[in-house]
């Protein structure tokens, strides 16, 4: 997976989508979030289990544990196949599951006649609904951000159809799946189940080329998800 996504509408828009008849027991503001270019070490909305409903916590994109803590910088994704059994996120790994809404992710594909040029590619799911990626999450409750805090992104092999965009795409879960992954009361093994057995598959998305504006971290804005034939459109 790249290092770059989007979740631009309001939050209650996610959280409509992952449980309508569930509680929202934290407040949340209810304007669009409008993050369309979000960058790995900014806080971005979150949802981590929660007893008695869902929560909403704004968190920064990254984590490392404390004893790799400036080494390199904090990773952003963590792969399906090692993130249960691996020292690094033992930390997190189980009781630490949250979700990361979205609306899409960023690829950068090499141009074949010149490595050093790249486009960026959008991919969304088809049905044009919120998606939610599985992630793991260092979370501390209180009035000020913790510069312990930090999640991340959970990732699989892309199947043959999406491996020519990249050979890693974010977990994405259905609703259904979104909702148990963040259940406290799930065993461990049925998250387990669930982190290996059902990523949405690649035939649930498409993708298309868009500007390549999304490649600076300052950039936001809904031009950054529009197909670039359109953009290109405008432009003229």
């Amino acid at each position: 997976m790249c290092g770059r996504y989007s979740v631009y509408e309001s939050m209650d828009h996610y959280l409509k989508e992952l449980a309508p008849k569930q509680l929202v027991i934290n407040g949340y503001d209810l304007w669009p979030v409008e993050r369309y270019n979000v960058a790995p070490s900014t806080r971005v909305e979150i949802i981590p289990p929660a007893a008695d409903g869902l929560s909403v916590d704004k968190v920064k994109w990254g984590w490392a544990p404390f004893w790799a803590k400036g080494k390199r910088p904090d990773p952003i994704n963590a792969r399906v196949e090692t993130v249960m059994t691996g020292k690094f996120f033992n930390e997190l790994w189980p009781n630490g599951r949250v979700l990361a809404p979205a609306n899409g992710w960023f690829e950068w594909v090499k141009d074949p006649d010149d490595a050093k040029k790249k486009q960026p590619y959008f991919i969304t799911l088809k049905e044009q609904i919120p998606m939610f990626f599985a992630g793991l999450a260092e979370v501390h409750q209180g009035l000020e951000p913790d510069n312990r805090d930090g999640f991340v992104i959970i990732t699989a092999a892309s199947d043959q159809g999406m491996v020519d965009i990249h050979d890693r795409k974010p977990l994405v879960l259905a609703p259904e799946h979104a909702r148990e992954w963040i259940d406290p009361e799930i065993s461990v093994e049925r998250a387990k189940e669930i982190a290996i057995d059902h990523c949405r598959p690649v035939t649930d998305f498409h993708w298309y080329k868009v500007r390549k504006d999304v490649g600076n971290v300052r950039n936001q804005g809904p031009h950054l998800i529009q197909p670039l034939s359109l953009a290109e459109d405008v432009d003229d």
